[in-house]
């Protein structure tokens, strides 16, 4: 089984939020990047499961972006996978990043596409289904089990009131959520060998542009808090009707 996973580099979530370039770009300077967690903790690590169970195949991840990803990517080699693709090109929004995805992989009989949910900076959740469309694959979104059988993937999702479960035929493209599986941490043997494993920089594909990003903005500061003593029910419903128009 040919596996392909996709992995995003996304700012730590301990990073401070500041933009730069007249407000329409994240500011990066002193920021510490990391593998996108539901990318890494879920997509690669079921994806190195499915493979060790069938006993062959392979896993190759997938990359947007310049040589500054480079030391995230070869986590996910240090983690088990195969070998990692690097797309020579800036991302800058979802539709870009899957058509660049799609143009790489839509000639290399991958039977299943792998994704996190979202990405936490921008948490759009949209690569893994414009992927999925590009290459005419079906798609599960949100999807927290995965199993395959020969050709046939059984999927469950969580869905409002239970659980949803679904049988696919491969090739597939799932988007993996929480539950999917447990997060790997790499070894110093994983290490080491990823320093080896092949990653290859392909050139950007020629796409068009389809959005820009006019500007970002940071939500409005925190006001003032009001304190109303507990005895005083009828000021603080007053409060909530005139100010905060809650109710």
């Amino acid at each position: 089984m040919k596996i392909l996973v996709l992995l995003s580099q996304v700012p730590d979530t301990t990073s401070r939020i500041a933009f730069t370039n007249n407000n329409t770009q994240y500011d990066a300077s002193g920021v510490t990047f990391i593998v996108n967690p539901y990318d890494e903790w879920y997509a690669l690590v079921r994806a190195l499961e499915l493979k060790e169970a069938a006993g062959t195949g392979t896993v190759t991840t997938i990359t947007v972006g310049g040589a500054d990803t480079e030391a995230t990517i070869r986590k996910g080699l240090a983690i088990g996978a195969d070998e990692a693709v690097r797309v020579d090109a800036q991302p800058t929004d979802a539709m870009q990043v899957a058509e660049q995805v799609a143009a790489y992989a839509k000639d290399k009989g991958f039977d299943l596409v792998l994704a996190g949910k979202e990405t936490i900076d921008h948490n759009g959740g949209q690569v893994g289904a414009m992927v999925a469309e590009l290459l005419d694959l079906p798609y599960v979104p949100l999807a927290s089990k995965l199993d395959i059988a020969g050709t046939t993937a059984t999927v469950e999702r969580d869905v409002p009131g239970g659980v949803e479960v679904l049988e696919v035929s491969l090739p597939l493209a799932i988007g993996a959520s929480k539950g999917m599986a447990e997060q790997r941490i790499p070894n110093m043997r994983g290490i080491m060998a990823a320093r080896t494993k092949p990653l290859t920089v392909v050139p950007a594909a020629a796409v068009s542009e389809v959005a820009r990003t006019v500007q970002f903005e940071l939500p409005p500061g925190k006001g003032a808090v009001k304190m109303i003593p507990a005895e005083d029910a009828g000021k603080l419903i007053e409060l909530l009707h005139t100010e905060a128009k809650v109710i």
